[in-house]
């Protein structure tokens, strides 16, 4: 017989892989897609070019358009260095509150859609309900783009896709965009007494960060138009999170690195921000060039992860909405998959169990009611689609 489990089981069996960004994802991608398999449900995987991530995307149903994607990442952030009072990596029921690595984000929905697989499969579908699971969105939404280029060759198009992200199941129609990158300063070392002969790598970096800093708060006093202005905050913030370099007080530093990220309203493009960067450094390198040839600034840039954009009548949005009875306009601003999807055509929104403030937390959980809301929201989506 094909195993089955309640929503809380499998969240409990996804937890158990410690399947964060910088490990290899496979693990959990072959338990799926075992027990996708025992249920019949074909899958398929996408690797990356070293062979140790996968993404999996799979389809229960007629081979019709009008279905739903469930779009969820199987990669979690890291846990060195927080103050766990429990393990990450065992799902703990406190007072109403499961506590585990990726309960919350974003295993909690990814278990609420696995669990209902058997009611997919028992169910007479009209519409196909597919799966999109990726691989390495936390450090960049870098996996679901060549996922997603599969299935729009691959499977039928869906009406809507359902990004399961944590939003306490509210319909999110729209977030920003971002571009992350990081940006490597290498001077050339002297005594700081005769540092005019020398290239600073950290002086030098201080400038570019003054630079990202400088736009940061001219688009703060910018009047925001009528899409950004329901975003918190309606402009671009351009963020440095952490920098290192630097020998001793008394030498030029060599070198020095700080990464950046750039996010953006949908009314602007983060590539463009970019290239205004890139514009300042290539001024930059040029100055300290003339010092010392030797001296230069690299640049290494994630991908671009699109903002989703909000849609006029979009299939995804009125089919969410009639499913979950939320009306209210809701917009966030931290990136998701979302506007990748919409990038290649679909209508997507994102709406899924749990409280985005507990991601990446210390003690992260999702609330058992927030559980048992997503697994109501599945079984709501599978009658629609009878």
């Amino acid at each position: 017989m094909p195993t089955r489990y309640t929503v809380k089981e499998m969240l409990e069996r996804l937890v158990a892989f410690p399947s964060v960004s910088s490990e290899s994802n496979l693990p959990i991608i072959e338990f799926i897609e075992g027990y996708l398999a025992e249920h019949g449900v074909k899958s398929w995987c996408v690797y990356d070019e070293t062979g140790l991530k996968s993404n999996l995307y799979a389809q229960i149903g007629p081979d019709v358009e009008g279905g739903v994607v469930l779009s969820g990442h199987t990669d979690v952030v890291p846990v060195i260095g927080q103050a766990w009072d429990t393990d990450p990596f065992a799902l703990t029921e406190i007072d109403g509150k499961l506590f585990g690595r990726g309960s919350c984000d974003m295993k909690g929905f990814i278990a609420t859609g696995l669990a209902l697989v058997p009611e997919m499969v028992a169910a007479d579908l009209k519409y196909p309900i597919q799966f999109a699971l990726s691989y390495d969105e936390e450090v960049g939404c870098i996996g679901a783009p060549f996922m997603i280029s599969e299935m729009v060759e691959k499977l039928p198009k869906a009406r809507a896709v359902i990004v399961g992200e944590p939003s306490m199941m509210q319909v999110v129609t729209g977030h920003k965009g971002a571009i992350g990158f990081m940006t490597k300063v290498h001077g050339f070392e002297i005594h700081s007494s005769l540092m005019h002969n020398g290239v600073s790598a950290v002086m030098t970096a201080a400038r570019l960060v003054e630079w990202l800093r400088v736009q940061f708060t001219d688009g703060m006093s910018a009047t925001p138009n009528e899409i950004d202005a329901i975003f918190e905050p309606p402009f671009t913030t351009f963020h440095v999170g952490v920098m290192n370099g630097g020998t001793a007080t008394n030498i030029t530093a060599k070198y020095c690195e700080f990464s950046t990220d750039i996010r953006c309203p949908p009314s602007q493009n983060p590539k463009v921000w970019f290239d205004r960067y890139m514009d300042f450094v290539a001024k930059v390198e040029a100055e300290i060039q003339a010092v010392r040839p030797e001296a230069s600034i690299e640049v290494i840039a994630r991908d671009i992860n699109p903002a989703l954009k909000p849609e006029v009548d979009g299939m995804a949005e009125t089919f969410v909405r009639q499913v979950t009875g939320d009306n209210a306009t809701h917009v966030v601003s931290y990136g998701t998959e979302a506007g990748q999807f919409q990038r290649e055509g679909y209508s997507v929104v994102v709406c899924g169990p749990g409280n985005i403030e507990q991601a990446h937390q210390p003690n992260e959980f999702i609330a058992v009611s927030q559980l048992e809301a997503g697994e109501v929201f599945i079984r709501n989506i599978i009658e629609k689609l009878k």
